[in-house]
C-alpha cells in the first residue's frame, strides 16, 4: 500500500489547554493526510489551575508545565518555537518573529491573554503580569530566592482584587510567611465581585487570617521602582509588583481583519472565526452566541468540540455546536492547604476542597503528561533469518544517529581506488577532499542526513550548520553549496511549501557564513531527508594528521545532542531541554574556526561517531595517543540523566564496538557520551601548548564556551580517559 500523501496543513497557533488537548487527542486518532503545526514561543506551556499552590510553595514548577515537545512528537505535529505576528489572510501565511512565514489551510488560535497594563505609566518596567504564566513563575522564584538571601524585603503589591487577585496574594503571604506584607489594590468599591456572598466573606475572612491588607477605591495611577501610586498620591510598598486587573489578547489580533470583540476573536457556536479558515478557542476567544468569563474550564471543554469542527472543515463534514455551562464550580485556593468552593452560594470551605481541587488538577496534568504508547506494529509471522537483528532493539535515529557504523563503512571504503588527478590531492579520510585551486586549495564535502525533527526549517538550518563544520574544520572560508532534498509524500502545494522553507534557512545560514546556496537536486521518497555538497577555499587546510605531543584538546560545543534526541523520538526528553539543544546545534562555528585554524596542528568536527570516535581518528593519522579528562567533556544539560535512563542512539552500539581496544574508559553513562553521535557538533582542535591561553581567551571573548578535555600525548593511537 502506498503512503498516505499530506494534503492539508492545519496549524494551531498557541499552546493554551484546549491546542495542548487536542494534540493528545489527535495523537491517538490523527487524521490521515493533515500535515499538524504547532506554533509557541516557548516549549511548554504553565497550566493555569495550579499557578496559585506553586507561588504557595505546593507544587514544583514541573507540576504545572504542559509539555508541548512530548505533545507535538505523540501527535506527529511539528512544534515550531516562535512567536505569532500576525495572519496573512490572503495568502494563507502565518507571520512569525523570527523565521518565514507558516503556510496554513486552515488555522485555530488559541494563544491565550496577557495580564499587563500599558496604559499604567510604570507598569512595563516595575510590574509583572500574572499572564503570560511562565514569565511570571520565573520572575515569582527569583523574587523568593532574593528575599531568602535579604536582598529584597518581602513586600507584594497585587493590582486587581478580583478572584485572581486574592487568591494569588494569599499564595504569596504563605509562602513568604511571618513578616510579609501583602496588599491588594482594587479601583472598585468592591473586591471578589465576581464571587457570590459567601464564599466573598470566607476570602475575606482569609485574607484577614493571613494578614493580607485590602484596598478598595484605590485605582493605580502609576508604578514606581518598589511601589505602587494610587490615586491621592499614597505609595503601596511592593518589591514584587504583580498585576491580574487586566485582560488583554495579543496586539497583532488587531491586524488579521477578523471580527473582534474587545479585542478577542469572536466565534459563533462552532468555534468558528469570520474567516471560515480560521478558529479561536480558549482565553482569546469571545463566544458570541454565549459569553462567557475568561476561565480554563471552557478551554478544556472546548478541546473535544474543536478537534471535531477542525477535523470536519478539513475533511468536509459537518462542524457540531459548543454550549457552554452557564456557571461552574469554582474551587478558589487560600494560600494554605485549604480552598473556597463558589457554587449556588454555598459558604464551602476546608481542607477538603483543597484536596478536591487538587485531584482535578492532577487528573488534567496526567491527561497531558501520561500519553499512552504507540508501540511499532509487529514484524509479520514469517521474517528472512537476520531480519531482526538488522532492525536493532530501538527505532532508526535521524541526523548523524542515522550513519552507517564506523567498521562497515571503514571495509567498504578499503577497496575505493587512490585519486589518479594531479589536481586531487587527497581522498576519503580526512573531513574533506582536498583539490588544487590555482595558488589556493578548495576543499570539497557533502553530508545528507535522515530528518530528526518534523521542522523542515529547524531541521535545514542544523542540516546546513553540520555540513559547514567539515569546510570549517579545514580551515576553509566556505565558498559555495548544493542542496540534495528528498521529500515524502505531499501534494504539490505541500511540496513547494516545504521546498521553499528548508532554501530559505539554508540560504540563511550558508550566507551567514560567506558562502551561496547555488542550487541542487530534488527527490520524492518515503521520508524527508535533506544534505548539502559545500565548497570551500584555504591556503593551508588543516588535516587531521598534524597532532604533536603536548598539543592541548580544545573541544568548542557540548556532546550529548545523540541521546537527547533519541530520547526525543521515545517522547521522554523534557521539552526545554530539547528546545536549548536544537538551539545550540544550530549555533554555526565558523567564527571558532577563525581562531583556531592559525594555531591548530590538527583539527575534526565531533559527528557521527562521537568525541571518542573521531578523536582516535585524529590520533591515528597523526600517530600519537591522547589523554582526556571526562569532567572537563561539557555535555548538554539533561544528557547525562537520560543516558543513565538507558536511553541513546541506534548507532551508539556500533560507535562502542568500533573502538573496541582502542580506548581505555570508566564504565558509566557520562563515558558512553564520548560515543555519542553528534550532529553539527563541535570542533576539536589540537592546540601547541604556548597558544592555549591566547586561543580559549579569544574563543570566550567570542561567546563559543570552549573547553580545553585532554592532552596529546607520545606513543601508539590509543585514548585515555579519566575520571
Amino acid at each position: 500500500m502506498h503512503p498516505i500523501p499530506l494534503t492539508q496543513d492545519l496549524v494551531l497557533i498557541g499552546g493554551g489547554h484546549a491546542h495542548a488537548l487536542l494534540l493528545r487527542m489527535w495523537g491517538m486518532n490523527p487524521l490521515p493526510g493533515v500535515r499538524l503545526t504547532v506554533i509557541n514561543p516557548l516549549p511548554t506551556a504553565a497550566y493555569s489551575g495550579m499557578l496559585p499552590g506553586h507561588v504557595a510553595g505546593h507544587y514544583p514548577r514541573a507540576a504545572l508545565q504542559l509539555d508541548l515537545v512530548r505533545l507535538a512528537r505523540h501527535a506527529g505535529a511539528r512544534l515550531i518555537l516562535d512567536r505569532a505576528t500576525g495572519i496573512d489572510r490572503a495568502t494563507g501565511r502565518v507571520l512569525l518573529a523570527g523565521r518565514s512565514p507558516v503556510a496554513y489551510d486552515l488555522a485555530s488560535i488559541d494563544t491565550g491573554i496577557t495580564a499587563d497594563m500599558p496604559a499604567l505609566p510604570g507598569f512595563a518596567d516595575h510590574a509583572v503580569p500574572v499572564k503570560p504564566l511562565d514569565d511570571f513563575a520565573d520572575r515569582w522564584e527569583a523574587f523568593v530566592q532574593a528575599v531568602a538571601a535579604g536582598t529584597l524585603p518581602p513586600t507584594v503589591a497585587v493590582i486587581g482584587g478580583g478572584v485572581a487577585g486574592v487568591e494569588l496574594a494569599l499564595a504569596c503571604a504563605h509562602r513568604l510567611g511571618k513578616g510579609a506584607q501583602v496588599t491588594v489594590i482594587e479601583a472598585a468599591p468592591q473586591a471578589l465581585t465576581a464571587l457570590g456572598p459567601g464564599a466573598r466573606g470566607r476570602m475575606l475572612r482569609h485574607m484577614g487570617r493571613l494578614g493580607v491588607r485590602l484596598m478598595t477605591g484605590a485605582p493605580a495611577v502609576a508604578v514606581h521602582p518598589g511601589a505602587v501610586e494610587i490615586a491621592g498620591g499614597l505609595r503601596i510598598p511592593g518589591a514584587f509588583i504583580l498585576g491580574t486587573g487586566a485582560t488583554r489578547p495579543a496586539d497583532w489580533l488587531a491586524g488579521t481583519g477578523l471580527d473582534l470583540t474587545g479585542g478577542f476573536v469572536t466565534v459563533d457556536e462552532t468555534l468558528r472565526s469570520s474567516d471560515p479558515a480560521i478558529f479561536a478557542a480558549g482565553d482569546v476567544a469571545h463566544m458570541a452566541h454565549a459569553p462567557r468569563p475568561k476561565a480554563g474550564v471552557y478551554a478544556v471543554r472546548q478541546a473535544p468540540v474543536l478537534l471535531a469542527n477542525l477535523t470536519a472543515a478539513l475533511t468536509g463534514g459537518r462542524l457540531r455546536p459548543y454550549q457552554p455551562q452557564r456557571d461552574y464550580l469554582k474551587l478558589i485556593s487560600t494560600g494554605d492547604r485549604t480552598a473556597v468552593a463558589d457554587k449556588w452560594g454555598l459558604p464551602l470551605d476546608g481542607a477538603w476542597l483543597w484536596r478536591w481541587k487538587d485531584r482535578i488538577d492532577r487528573r488534567f496534568m496526567a491527561r497531558v503528561h501520561d500519553l499512552p504508547p504507540m508501540p511499532a506494529p509487529p514484524l509479520p509471522r514469517l521474517v528472512a533469518l537476520g531480519v531482526a537483528e538488522a532492525m536493532g532493539a530501538k527505532p532508526l535515529c535521524g541526523g548523524c544517529g542515522a550513519k552507517m557504523g564506523a567498521a562497515s563503512l571503514h571495509a567498504a571504503l578499503a577497496a575505493l581506488p587512490t585519486p589518479r588527478r594531479a589536481d586531487v590531492l587527497s581522498g576519503p579520510g580526512d573531513d574533506a577532499a582536498v583539490l588544487a585551486h590555482g595558488d589556493d586549495r578548495q576543499v570539497i564535502t557533502t553530508d545528507h542526513m535522515r530528518a530528526f525533527t518534523q521542522d523542515p526549517f529547524t531541521l535545514a538550518r542544523i542540516v546546513a550548520t553540520h555540513a559547514l563544520g567539515d569546510i570549517w574544520a579545514m580551515g576553509a572560508a566556505p565558498q559555495a553549496a548544493l542542496a540534495q532534498v528528498v521529500l515524502p509524500p505531499m501534494s504539490a502545494a505541500l511540496h513547494e511549501r516545504t521546498l521553499t522553507e528548508i532554501m530559505a534557512a539554508a540560504a540563511e545560514v550558508f550566507r551567514a557564513a560567506g558562502a551561496d546556496l547555488v542550487g541542487g537536486h530534488t527527490s520524492l521518497g518515503a521520508e524527508l531527508t535533506l544534505g548539502f555538497t559545500v565548497t570551500g577555499l584555504a591556503q593551508r587546510p588543516i588535516g587531521q594528521s598534524g597532532a604533536r605531543p603536548g598539543d592541548a584538546l580544545i573541544l568548542t560545543k557540548p556532546i550529548g545532542c545523540g541521546v537527547i534526541l533519541a530520547a526525543e523520538m521515545a517522547r521522554a526528553a523534557p521539552g526545554a531541554v530539547v528546545a536549548d539543544t536544537l538551539a545550540a546545534m544550530a549555533r554555526p562555528q565558523g567564527t571558532a574556526a577563525a581562531i583556531l585554524a592559525p594555531h591548530a596542528h590538527a583539527m575534526t568536527d565531533v559527528t557521527g561517531f562521537g568525541l571518542a570516535g573521531h578523536l582516535v581518528g585524529l590520533l591515528e593519522a597523526s600517530g600519537v595517543a591522547a589523554t582526556l579528562d571526562l569532567a572537563a567533556v561539557p555535555v548538554y544539560p539533561g544528557a547525562e540523566a537520560l543516558a543513565a535512563a538507558g536511553h541513546g542512539s541506534s548507532l551508539l552500539p556500533a560507535n562502542i564496538a568500533a573502538l573496541a581496544g582502542r580506548i581505555s574508559a570508566p564504565q558509566d553513562p557520562r563515558a558512553d557520551l564520548l560515543h555519542d553521535p553528534q550532529t553539527a557538533g563541535g570542533l576539536l582542535a589540537a592546540v601547541p601548548p604556548e597558544a592555549v591561553a591566547q586561543v580559549l581567551g579569544a574563543l570566550a571573548a567570542a561567546g563559543c564556551s570552549p573547553a580545553r578535555i585532554g592532552t596529546v600525548t607520545a606513543g601508539p593511537p590509543h585514548l585515555t580517559v579519566r575520571a
